[in-house]
């Protein structure tokens, strides 16, 4: 048997196992789902067409994506497990990307254990994994989330408990890596399962170490710079910058440099994750952003902020990539600073104003977006804005004729002012 194991490694012969996984999960397409804010279904739509386009170049055009469809919480597709793994990679407005495992009808606990059992566990998470199993149920006889989740632990432990660790030892990473989700849905007694992919959410970039106070999700700004039609030609002022939210998303957006090019997933713990074709995709995008920075310098990013602890903080995270030293901390008041000139409308400004918990109970919310209105007014003519107001009142307060995009963000219902300053 060690012979034999033995030549396997040396002629590079798949094991049972390996082929296994090669049959049922990455050699096949499976349905994914990815979850994105409300309001930013168009934007995540158009993110996952572009991904499959990606896959298509990258890997071969069999690994694109099909059926995408918007539906309630984000947007479904289908394509294997490698172009998803690239989705979490590329993909700057989804929160995260879920893989649908199973749907079934059960109407008691029996058909429910039936069921899981009958799933290949060992093929979609790591051995010895303990996931964590969150349920949710609406018009079901299944309804009690607990019960539900501890039915359905043992028996997916059972499934990950190596008995014959040299079976799996070269191909799966170890389970303490990175923890992994179960999520469980029922509805009129069909359950839906699903992993979660991700891990920890996306708009997590894996750049920031210390944030501000409510800090702006990367997700939105990299939404309302979409909107905004951001281009490698602009000059980014970011005037109440607060952590760098859009001066960070402006950097990697101008040289396509990927949203998740600095952080882990949970699918690298998985038996069916192809680490050697995910780094090769990785390294080609890193290449290409590389490529950009070098073909000669982009417009600087003035970023600046009242707050020196926010800016000094700033300063610190723009070491972390050649990339962002071409972002410009500095510690200034938006309504004295002047804007260099900019030509053909190529300066975009960017305002996340302080709302909510980070006002004081005693200022004049309206009044400070009524002086912002003024002052782009007076030195921004010309440049394209995208402001974030908390309310209808607020945008109306800024006084300037500018379009809305609905937000939500941190269970707030927002808007953001979008258009050309003076036109």
């Amino acid at each position: 048997m060690l012979r034999q194991d033995f030549l396997k490694k040396l002629y590079n012969i798949p094991s049972a196992f390996e082929k296994r996984i090669k049959r049922r999960i990455s050699g096949r397409p499976h349905v994914f789902f990815a979850v994105c804010p409300p309001g930013l279904g168009g934007v995540c739509e158009t993110e996952v067409n572009r991904v499959s386009q990606k896959a298509g170049e990258i890997f071969s055009d069999n690994h694109r994506i099909t059926d995408i469809k918007a539906i309630p919480g984000g947007i479904e597709f289908t394509t294997k497990l490698k172009t998803a793994c690239l989705a979490n990679i590329l993909m700057g407005s989804t929160t995260r990307i879920l893989m649908r495992v199973a749907s079934f009808k059960a109407d008691g606990f029996r058909r429910l254990e039936e069921q899981i059992k009958s799933i290949d566990w060992e093929l979609y998470l790591p051995p010895q994994s303990q996931p964590d199993i969150r349920v949710s149920t609406h018009k079901s006889r299944l309804y009690h989330s607990t019960a539900i989740a501890d039915r359905i632990r043992p028996i997916i432990h059972d499934r990950l408990i190596l008995k014959d660790t040299s079976r799996h030892h070269d191909i799966i990473k170890p389970a303490e890596i990175i923890s992994q989700t179960l999520m469980v849905r029922g509805e009129n007694d069909r359950f839906e399962l699903s992993l979660d992919m991700s891990g920890t959410s996306l708009y997590k970039r894996g750049i920031k170490e210390k944030i501000v106070k409510a800090p702006l999700r990367e997700t939105l700004a990299f939404a309302i710079l979409t909107r905004l039609d951001l281009s490698e030609k602009d000059m980014i002022a970011d005037p109440m910058c607060g952590s760098g939210t859009f001066s960070l998303e402006g950097a990697m957006m101008q040289c396509a440099l990927p949203p998740g090019a600095f952080r882990s997933f949970a699918f690298e713990a998985w038996p069916g994750f192809e680490e050697k074709s995910i780094t090769h995709a990785r390294n080609t995008l890193l290449a290409a952003a590389g490529a950009c920075m070098d073909a000669g310098p982009l417009p600087p990013i003035l970023a600046r902020d009242i707050d020196q602890a926010a800016i000094d903080r700033l300063k610190q995270t723009c070491t972390r990539h050649r990339l962002f030293q071409r972002i410009c901390p500095v510690c200034d008041d938006f309504f004295t600073m002047k804007p260099p000139p900019i030509t053909d409308n190529r300066g975009v400004v960017l305002l996340n104003p302080p709302y909510g918990i980070r006002l004081d109970k005693n200022d004049d919310i309206t009044a400070l977006y009524k002086e912002i209105g003024n002052k782009l007014a007076a030195d921004f003519k010309g440049w394209r804005a995208g402001v974030v107001c908390p309310g209808r009142k607020e945008f109306q307060a800024l006084n300037l004729s500018l379009s809305t995009m609905p937000l939500f963000h941190g269970g707030l219902d927002l808007c953001t002012a979008i258009g050309v300053i003076g036109r």
